[in-house]
């Protein structure tokens, strides 16, 4: 969850937040040219009584924001934008059907020549009506279908705005889209409740998906990615406030040091290492072990990504442990291979004769293409690969969401809920008014929103599956589940306790479901 993080465009509504300690936080966390209205016509605010809108003035902001591509294609599309309507050509087209009729009067009925004898031609005079109806400063309503149905949303009800807003662009309805995105524009704020901020993210996600379709989503982010040590902070906030890497590390971990605890030598390959932080609490529960420590080698597998986030190779992380393995007394190796999971080969993992293997894919392998991406299928082929290897052991902790091969509307919905329980889960520890929380949320979750939404095809690297979907892939590859320790179990409680009571925890089906209220998010569970 916590892998590719850029800051993206939020609407920071103001006139809403009402704090200016929120702004001042928003201002400064953003190192970002201002968007102006190009991302959608903010001058203007409906107001759905009958068919009447009402024009307002540009509502002035000294908070700078960052756009995509795809959000500034907006302004400058074919389309003719709502501030160059010229409300003259409307007039001259309602005069020209006043001196149609006057030519005629003296003819009863109406002369054909100012009949409209062609369906076609009806359909154009009833839009010109529309247009001269609905006012000069918005586009013409399409069809009268699209029509009813703007008229139909109710004002207020985020949830049901944004789901209709993705069935418009899912439908290629340009027209409600865009009516819909300026409604939205009006109520989504990166300061607001959990359902104003996600909606500023998945607003985000739609704008880029309506004018650019995500083709280059992270090439479009025009954003200043932050220096290394702050992302670095913004993970640890992140990590800190809420429990799921916690829980997915504390999981796999235990999993790992019940099927190795009789091992002299072992060997764990990590498929995504990034800082190595999982690793600390095991090399410490190793060192404690009555029997004494084991020789520990940890290969760590990577991408160029947290090399970024580190601000440099894996080195870094091979120093950092084996400064802790010393210190606690454990003989240790760092083995790094500086690739992408879907690269690596045997040579690549140095195994050796006498080391009992573990292999740990932790909120990794949804990054792995499978067979809807090509044809070579990665994510089979890695877990078949894997098998080869004879582990003791493989641990697997992923985000219970269903996002890999659905359609583009289930899929948006499915992201609307899964991760308004996120955002609601950071309200309850990281308080609204904290000056660090914009920034976690943009640079360690909206991008993955973002990408869920506006990309496809191999640009789209968020790939969620439910646990059931990865249990079929396990046992394809010819694996079965490992039990997880209860002693394991019981400690987790107890941490998912000094977060909230609103965590819930069920072991089903050899696997532990991590859930807020009755959402389940995270899964773990181990194979062998």
């Amino acid at each position: 969850m916590v892998v590719s993080f850029t800051p993206l465009q939020a609407s920071d509504n103001h006139g809403k937040s009402g704090k200016s300690q929120q702004s001042h936080s928003v201002h400064n966390s953003m190192h970002l040219r201002e968007s102006g209205p190009n991302y959608v016509p903010q001058n203007f605010k409906s107001s759905r009584n009958g068919s009447q809108m009402r024009k307002n003035s540009p509502q002035s902001s000294n908070v700078q924001y960052c756009t995509l591509e795809s959000s500034s294609a907006v302004a400058t599309h074919s389309y003719s934008s709502p501030s160059t309507t010229s409300f003259s050509s409307a007039s001259e087209s309602q005069g020209s059907h006043q001196d149609c009729h006057s030519d005629n009067t003296s003819e009863s009925p109406v002369s054909a020549s100012c009949m409209t004898e062609d369906l076609n031609d009806l359909k154009d005079k009833l839009k010109e009506i529309e247009s001269v109806m609905l006012g000069p400063e918005i586009d013409v309503v399409e069809n009268f279908d699209t029509f009813k149905l703007l008229m139909e949303f109710p004002s207020g009800d985020l949830k049901q705005l944004l789901a209709a807003c993705a069935r418009a662009v899912g439908e290629n309805n340009f027209t409600a889209a865009k009516w819909l995105m300026t409604e939205l524009t009006q109520m989504v704020s990166v300061s607001g409740e959990p359902i104003q901020r996600l909606g500023a993210y998945l607003l985000e996600g739609l704008v880029a998906r309506l004018f650019s379709s995500g083709s280059s989503i992270y090439k479009a982010l025009k954003c200043k990615e932050p220096i290394s040590s702050d992302l670095l902070s913004y993970m640890h906030i992140l990590y800190e406030v809420c429990p799921y890497f916690k829980f997915g590390y504390m999981s796999a971990n235990g999993a790992i040091a019940e099927a190795l605890k009789n091992e002299d030598r072992v060997h764990i390959i990590d498929y995504q290492i990034a800082q190595g932080s999982q690793w600390v609490t095991l090399i410490q529960a190793l060192a404690a072990r009555p029997s004494g420590p084991p020789h520990v080698r940890i290969t760590g597998i990577d991408d160029s990504f947290n090399a970024y986030a580190r601000g440099g190779g894996l080195h870094i992380v091979g120093q950092r442990l084996s400064r802790l393995a010393e210190s606690c007394k454990v003989p240790f190796e760092f083995h790094p291979a500086t690739m992408s999971g879907c690269e690596v080969e045997f040579k690549d993992l140095g195994i050796r004769p006498g080391e009992a293997l573990a292999v740990n894919l932790a909120f990794q392998l949804h990054h792995v293409p499978d067979e809807s991406v090509s044809t070579t299928n990665h994510r089979d082929r890695l877990l078949r690969f894997v098998k080869s290897l004879a582990p003791k052991v493989v641990t697997l902790v992923e985000q219970e969401s269903n996002t890999n091969t659905a359609a583009f509307f289930p899929r948006f919905m499915e992201t609307l809920d899964y991760y308004t329980a996120i955002f609601e889960s950071i309200d309850v520890t990281l308080p609204r008014e904290h000056k660090e929380r914009i920034n976690v949320e943009q640079h360690c979750l909206a991008r993955d929103i973002v990408n869920i939404i506006a990309c496809e095809g191999k640009e789209r690297v968020e790939r969620h599956e439910v646990h059931g979907k990865w249990k079929s892939r396990f046992e394809m590859a010819g694996f079965t589940p490992y039990p997880l320790s209860p002693l394991v179990n019981a400690t987790i409680k107890s941490l998912l306790e000094s977060y909230s009571d609103k965590y819930s925890l069920e072991e089903r089906d050899g696997a532990l479901y991590l859930g807020w209220l009755n959402r389940a998010l995270i899964v773990s569970s181990a194979w062998k």
